[in-house]
């Protein structure tokens, strides 16, 4: 039977905002790509981010550029070479792979290798805020093992000590998404390091972080917006420990798969990141996730209203997805 593919966008509350040192937002605006063919249909999620020239327009336009192939059959591997990598890309694979799934009645887990139902530990997420605001936060989540901290300011030394104090127990992952400069990242690296902060992400801005490769790095330094897919990796040995791979940054499953491998290979520790969507969006990236260093998965726990059949939340823990969600 033929396919058709379908993409929409949906727009999800979060609850109260979510802010970091780019700006704020109180939806979470998705697209999700639905490929259907002998009655069963596929789905996947991506969140354009506008950091990367993305936008909801954009992105659909992407993904019907390429309706015809897929429904003419176009298979996940050449899917790699038809499209560039990003959050177009990212929905169509996950769909392929759901479908798929779906499809040949076995789980994605299965498909690729993963034993086991176990849940992760995820990070959850404290919106950039002043340091007042920032400890009320942590202290409500001080029970979290893992903690994650957007800054990326001038006074970033306040609320680190801040956030600390009121979550002696927890782990803290750092993001300044690129907000640090020359002038103060040495300062704030030590101050980290003082406070037994676990790892700092993306400190400088992508494609000026040279400087990370000729300074000390007391604190592990992972990258984000500075690594995308597979063929960012080996440029960036000398000025980063740890990679973020993001399905919508690499384009989907697929590819994730291959920067995780060679990430590993390469001796990276490894953190699954994701943007802020819903339980479609996390689905592929938990399993992703298994065995690695860090997850930061909590995007349904940041919205007011979560899809159907959601992924399965106990405080930190986060569930492998069921059939009725995805894969």
């Amino acid at each position: 039977m033929p396919r058709h593919l379908e993409a929409t966008i949906e727009a999800f509350p979060i609850a109260g905002s979510f802010t970091i040192s780019r700006g704020s937002k109180t939806t979470a605006d998705v697209v999700v790509c639905t490929i259907t063919e002998g009655g069963i249909a596929g789905r996947g999620e991506c969140v354009p981010y506008r950091r990367y020239g993305e936008t909801m327009e954009g992105v659909l336009a992407e993904i019907k550029a390429v309706s015809q192939a897929i429904e003419a059959g176009m298979t996940r591997d050449r899917l790699q070479e038809g499209m560039k990598p990003g959050a177009a890309r990212n929905a169509v694979d996950c769909a392929l792979w759901d479908l798929e799934a779906k499809s040949t009645r076995r789980r994605v887990g299965e498909m690729i290798g993963m034993t086991g139902r176990e849940p992760i530990i995820t990070a959850f997420t404290l919106s950039l805020a002043d340091a007042a605001t920032m400890a009320a936060d942590a202290k409500k989540n001080c029970a979290r093992p893992l903690l994650k901290i957007k800054l990326g300011t001038e006074d970033d030394e306040a609320r680190m000590r801040a956030v600390r104090d009121s979550a002696p127990e927890s782990r803290i992952i750092v993001d300044a998404n690129e907000g640090w400069t020359a002038h103060n990242i040495e300062r704030h690296l030590d101050i980290a390091k003082s406070l037994g902060i676990a790892l700092i992400e993306q400190p400088l801005p992508a494609g000026d972080d040279a400087l990370l490769s000729r300074i000390e790095r007391p604190v592990p330094i992972c990258a984000d917006e500075s690594v995308h897919s597979t063929g960012d990796l080996a440029s960036l040995r000398d000025r980063y420990d740890a990679v973020n791979i993001k399905l919508d940054k690499t384009g989907g499953l697929t590819e994730a798969l291959r920067t995780k491998t060679e990430a590993k290979r390469l001796g990276f520790q490894i953190m699954v990141g994701c943007m802020v969507g819903t339980s479609l969006a996390m689905a592929p990236a938990v399993l992703l996730a298994a065995d690695t260093d860090y997850a930061d998965l909590d995007g349904p726990l940041l919205l007011a209203r979560d899809r159907e059949n959601g992924l399965r939340y106990e405080g930190s823990l986060v569930y492998p997805p069921e059939a009725g969600l995805w894969g």
